[in-house]
């Protein structure tokens, strides 16, 4: 996908060769993975976990999780998806701060 720029659509960046990409960003998954299982264990042995069975917010980060293992592609696009609102046309538009 290209965006526009002045009128003019931007080029297309080349997609790195797959081994480039594990090679360059593995540690980063990694780490990152590492960091939102612990998010869950926190979130799963604390008291009350059960009470939040059913909560909106867990429910999503569940679904990413389910999205993450697809090997459809467009994932990072479908969890974004999965945290945003709808788009409401009557939201205000913010006045700028100057």
């Amino acid at each position: 996908m290209t965006r526009e720029r002045n009128g003019q659509p931007a080029p297309a960046v080349p997609a790195l060769p797959a081994r480039t990409a594990l090679d360059s960003y593995f540690l980063e998954a990694r780490c990152k993975l590492l960091d939102v299982a612990a998010i869950l264990d926190r979130i799963h042995r604390g008291a009350g976990a059960a009470e939040l069975d059913g909560d909106a917010r867990l429910e999503r980060v569940h679904k990413a999780v389910e999205v993450l293992l697809d090997r459809e592609g467009g994932r990072a696009e479908r969890i974004q998806q999965i945290f945003s609102l709808d788009y409401d046309a009557g939201w205000e538009v913010p006045e700028p701060r100057y």
